[in-house]
């Protein structure tokens, strides 16, 4: 037993030896990122197709969720270090936290529209006395939502009903159906323009938003785990360099960003490539990002404080390289 492990361990001594005069690096530990099915993920696809072709700085392990809960659930046991997740979520964990959770970069600004086979439907105004499916509750889709309600003189605790539904697919289905009035964010608008007769976009929610607020909104963001920057400060600084560069690739090339984001299992090429224009794929980090989400954060709090976590976070929820 005795020899065996020594064996072993001279072995591995050998291997580290001949890694070295190979001029190899032993592989590092892949960075664990996760993101949602949606825009958050739309522009990552060049990262990820990289990080396939082994092109990429670090080495990814990407895995795709359909809520940001499990996603959230995900974070806090340790299971992924980088995700992609809704901006209030973002602020809700860090606060829940004590700090464990800290933003990184925007990925994503406003994707909501509402959309209807009802052609009465023409305004905010005309939402009054309506059902009105939605996807997003208790996030940044509910609480844009109930902000522009409000603005138009409608309660949406008396005056509408908001029947939330657990993900955009199943929205799309029941519009496909049986037609109606839904709050849906893109892609999924253009899929569901494409299957549902007679469906029209009523209304941007991020332009009447900024109409509004006079700032954008902030959709996604990117957040890491403190323990993991606090280890490994270079891999988050590549992954932001990375990211960057692959939310430029798809903003600028939509036709193979259009293969990728159907090849990594969010919507069809056909799909995608109509929606990305209006997905607001838009990446901010530093000052920029700390501007936009602290406006953001600000009308939120006023609208439900239990949105992010009960305050607005503080300055060490930022991240600056």
């Amino acid at each position: 037993m005795l020899r065996k492990k020594f064996m072993s361990a001279a072995l591995a001594v050998v291997m580290s030896f001949a890694l070295s005069a190979l001029g190899m690096a032993e592989p590092s530990a892949p960075v664990r990122l996760a993101g949602l099915k949606g825009p958050t993920s739309m522009g990552m696809v060049k990262l990820l197709s990289d990080n396939e072709a082994g092109k990429a700085k670090n080495a990814y392990d990407f895995v795709m969720n359909a809520s940001g809960v499990e996603l959230s659930q995900k974070l806090l046991a340790g299971e992924v270090d980088l995700a992609a997740v809704p901006s209030n979520l973002a602020a809700v964990l860090y606060n829940k936290t004590s700090g464990k959770i800290k933003v990184i970069a925007v990925n994503t600004l406003g994707v909501l529209y509402v959309v209807s086979t009802d052609e009465s439907v023409k305004s905010l105004e005309d939402l009054k006395g309506k059902t009105i499916m939605a996807t997003g509750k208790g996030q940044v889709p509910e609480i844009t939502l109930r902000a522009l309600l409000k603005a138009a003189n409608i309660d949406p605790d008396k005056d509408v009903t908001i029947e939330f539904k657990s993900e955009p697919t199943e929205v799309v289905g029941l519009l496909a159906k049986d037609g109606g009035i839904a709050m849906l964010p893109q892609p999924f608008v253009t899929a569901a323009s494409a299957k549902v007769n007679g469906l029209r976009v009523v209304l941007d929610l991020s332009q009447e938003w900024e109409k509004l607020q006079g700032s954008p909104v902030v959709t996604g963001v990117t957040v890491v785990r403190k323990d993991f920057l606090d280890a490994n400060k270079d891999k988050v600084d590549e992954f932001l360099s990375e990211d960057k560069d692959s939310i430029e690739y798809v903003n600028a090339n939509p036709d193979e960003a259009s293969a990728l984001i159907e090849k990594f299992g969010i919507v069809k090429a056909a799909i995608a490539k109509k929606a990305l224009p209006k997905c607001n794929i838009h990446y901010a980090d530093g000052e920029e990002m700390k501007k936009m989400l602290s406006c953001y954060f600000e009308v939120l709090l006023k609208e439900n404080p239990a949105s992010l976590g009960g305050k607005l976070p503080d300055d060490e929820f930022y991240y600056a390289k």
